[in-house]
């Protein structure tokens, strides 16, 4: 591609799996904030307040953890047909399907990593009950103060084992752009930031160790100020969720951040992007290297090892 392509919207919705349906849905909707929109026979659709969309996560019961798959909404009916041509002609493609309770059909696909992905277009907005109508006409939902409250789907991280792949194939079947990546001093590309739109990042991919394919590291919902992140960590102590790492503030991205393990063992990260939006057009890739990334976070704290070794579904035998 020549030009930016803005043939995509926005993400979506992420499916994750549990092995703990209830215990995962309680802390979702009651320690995390989120509505439960509806649900069907296997799965729980739930959303943050200010998603205008009818869900945002869809929690589905299984036998194990990890990434169902990540779903994109589309600029238009038309831009949707043309990335499944782009998508179809190299040779990615799963199929149309009639979609689930939050949108119509959609075109599922696959990452070279084996993630499935689906592109849609029609939607299901929310529509609050009584009791939800908000004050002001912007918004789909009041906000509940229930829990953290997040506020909307920000972005997710997904583990590859070669996101140089990942990285050429998001180019081409999104249109998405890479606003910044790690670099090793091997030249190994370790992780990549990408958008489809002008976020910092809508979606990102790291390196996967253990060399098992397909695998989640974290989804994450945004808050409006980072103070609401230093609340967020006393409501999770308070009801028993392990913190992993924070509150603190990354170097990539910037973005001021918490990350907690849900019941069946997800990471999950509340963040504040702050104001920064990719304006430029020409913007170019910020590269990170082995030697900046070894300083550790913003202002000096190491990463910790779990965040290079935990993932879901978790490895047997291996790192988790």
């Amino acid at each position: 591609m020549t030009e930016p392509c803005f043939d995509v919207a926005h993400l979506a919705h992420v499916e994750l799996l549990t092995d703990k349906f209830e215990e995962s849905l309680n802390f979702f909707v009651n320690v995390y904030g989120l509505t439960e929109s509806g649900r069907d026979e296997t799965s729980a659709y739930l959303r943050a307040f200010d998603d205008y969309e009818y869900h945002s996560l869809k929690l589905t019961r299984s036998d194990t953890t990890g990434v169902g798959h990540v779903a994109y909404r589309a600029s238009s009916p038309e831009a949707l047909e043309r990335r499944v041509k782009v998508i179809e002609e190299m040779g990615c493609g799963i199929g149309w399907v009639d979609g689930d309770m939050g949108h119509g059909r959609a075109y599922r696909f696959t990452d070279p990593d084996g993630h499935v992905f689906e592109l849609y277009y029609d939607t299901n907005k929310y529509i609050a009950p009584p009791e939800e109508k908000p004050a002001l006409k912007n918004i789909a939902q009041r906000f509940h103060g229930r829990g953290v409250g997040v506020r909307r789907l920000d972005h997710l991280n997904l583990l590859a084992t070669d996101v140089e792949a990942i990285r050429d194939f998001m180019r081409q079947a999104l249109g998405s752009r890479v606003t910044e990546q790690i670099v090793l001093d091997s030249g190994t590309l370790a992780g990549c930031w990408f958008t489809v739109n002008n976020k910092t990042y809508d979606i990102a991919y790291t390196k996967d160790m253990t060399g098992v394919k397909g695998r989640f590291h974290h989804v994450t919902y945004a808050v409006d100020q980072r103070e609401e992140i230093l609340r967020a960590a006393d409501i999770f102590l308070e009801n028993g969720v392990f913190i992993e790492t924070g509150p603190h503030k990354h170097a990539v991205q910037g973005t001021f951040f918490l990350y907690v393990w849900e019941p069946a063992g997800n990471r999950v990260e509340v963040a504040n992007a702050g104001a920064r939006l990719i304006l430029a057009p020409d913007w170019e890739t910020v590269t990170w290297t082995e030697t900046d990334r070894k300083k550790g976070q913003a202002w000096g704290l190491k990463t910790i090892e779990s965040f290079h070794t935990h993932g879901t579904p978790p490895v047997e035998g291996g790192a988790h």
